[in-house]
């Protein structure tokens, strides 16, 4: 595949009208808007934190780690970093959360690829010896459309982000010009949490945001949502 068409390929699946099932969720910042944690200029602070010390250590890791099992057709492990990575997320919420993303994802890159690993993949999904999280789904796709491991993690975390601050946007914490300046702040971070995901071993495999756990099981047992997460 040439440059031109990786680079496509990657700002497709970073693309925030992509339907990964991202819209439905802030990502815990709606439990931090309903405790009254972050404020409108608290916005990318909590963004760079959850990326360098939460979704860096946890998904990113995952994603870079399948990613590369992938370029390998190893598909045993691929769905060993799968399951490593819903074991390590400790709330419910954001377990199905990032299933339910992951399984959106599997049968939109089936439909739009035709690959032997992903549709094995897809087919251990189906059949619930893999959970699909989103980040190791995104992984596979990426891996088979040809999108190297650093583009993949980096346009990753970018969706990350952009899901966050439109969340942010529909929280009334920002509005549509300061969310731009939060994205182009928050580059910084992503690319550090990319350069750490790389690096990372498996075994490392786990972020540690304590706040942000107990936002989101606040979250999950909140009378009223406007989130799924």
């Amino acid at each position: 595949m040439s440059d031109v068409r990786q680079l496509l390929a990657s700002l497709q699946f970073a693309d925030s009208a992509f339907p990964s099932g991202f819209y439905t969720m802030s990502h815990g910042l709606e439990g931090y808007s309903q405790d009254r944690l972050v404020s409108r200029g608290g916005v990318q602070q909590l963004l760079a934190g959850l990326l360098l010390h939460s979704v860096g250590p946890s998904d990113a890791t995952a994603l870079a780690a399948a990613h590369r099992a992938a370029g390998d057709s190893d598909i045993e492990l691929v769905q060993e970093i799968d399951q490593r990575l819903f074991a390590s997320k400790l709330n419910a919420e954001m377990r199905t959360a990032s299933v339910r993303s992951g399984h959106q994802l599997i049968d939109l890159g089936a439909e739009l690829i035709q690959q032997a690993l992903l549709a094995e993949y897809g087919e251990r999904v189906r059949l619930r010896r893999t959970p699909g999280c989103q980040p190791v789904a995104a992984a596979v796709v990426y891996a088979a459309n040809g999108v190297c491991t650093r583009d993949a993690v980096a346009s990753d975390l970018f969706a990350f982000s952009a899901s966050f601050v439109g969340a942010a946007l529909r929280l009334r914490l920002t509005d549509h010009r300061h969310a731009q300046a939060v994205l182009l702040e928050t580059a910084g971070a992503i690319e550090q949490a990319t350069e750490d995901a790389l690096a990372r071993n498996l075994a490392d495999l786990g972020g540690c945001a304590p706040m942000a756990d107990i936002m989101s099981a606040r979250h999950e047992k909140a009378e009223a949502r406007l989130f799924a997460s």
